[in-house]
């Protein structure tokens, strides 16, 4: 009897409870769905092989279609050793006269060109700036209305008064007369009244003027550097506040003249 009494009784394997199997097999399960989450999880190190491998293949497309640069053209500032010195030093201002001894005749001199009162150092381009070159010409020197009217004999001066009129439509129901360019009537009473030619007038001029900015702001941005040319801003002329005064007005050239669109309406 001793013997029953101290047997232990070994209970089924289906007696033990089901909660305790089903915490076994979650916790057998947690691990595996972890290792899966981190197996396809992208991680900092794959983020930047990514970026990398996409720039690498963007400058060497850029290579590929400009044929000398890995930036599309782009160069800032001051990965320009010329820029940068200019930068160091500090703004640039020169008289018309200081101005005319960086023609590029000193070869210890940079080459510097002016345009409507800014200077720029286009040494990068002697070829084309220095002695002998091809724009020689505008080498030590303001010839704004000369990058307007074209006209590279004649116009090689920053006078841009008037030079609208080189995209000004000729008229070929009015003409010019007296110093102020006023406009009379033509064609008798076909023709346009007075106060429809100064209404067309005042048009067109502002369209002129607007022409002739763009005009200078499209070769300042080259000068500047933002056509991939090593050129650069180095500073000011220094003028006195009436030096326009001073000067005789200019006409327009003959080629500027003969070039003037024709009136289409």
């Amino acid at each position: 009897m001793a013997d029953v009494r101290h047997r232990k009784v070994a209970l089924p394997a289906a007696a033990v409870p089901a909660n305790e199997n089903d915490k076994s097999s979650n916790n057998n399960n947690i691990p595996q769905s972890n290792s899966k989450n981190n197996t396809n999880s992208l991680g900092v190190t794959d983020v930047l092989r990514i970026l990398g491998g996409l720039l690498l293949l963007n400058c060497a497309i850029s290579y590929f279609v400009t044929n000398s640069s890995v930036t599309w053209g782009w160069r800032p500032w001051y990965s320009k050793p010329g820029e940068l010195r200019a930068w160091m030093a500090g703004p640039l201002q020169l008289t018309d006269a200081e101005l005319a001894q960086y023609d590029g005749a000193d070869p210890s001199k940079p080459i510097y060109i002016a345009l409507n009162g800014t200077i720029y150092d286009v040494t990068a381009g002697a070829r084309m700036y220095g002695p002998g070159g091809s724009y020689h010409f505008f080498a030590g020197r303001d010839a704004a209305r000369a990058f307007v009217t074209g006209c590279f004999a004649e116009d090689l001066t920053p006078d841009l008064r008037g030079a609208e009129m080189a995209f000004v439509p000729v008229d070929d129901d009015a003409e010019e007369i007296g110093p102020d360019g006023e406009l009379v009537r033509k064609g008798g009473s076909s023709g346009p009244t007075k106060a429809e030619l100064k209404i067309r007038r005042e048009r067109d001029l502002r369209a002129a003027r607007k022409r002739v900015h763009d005009t200078i702001e499209g070769w300042s941005k080259m000068f500047k550097g933002d056509g991939g040319k090593n050129y650069f801003k180095v500073g000011m002329v220094k003028r006195d506040p009436d030096w326009l005064d001073r000067l005789p007005k200019r006409q327009l050239c003959q080629r500027a003249q003969e070039g003037r669109p024709k009136r289409k309406e």
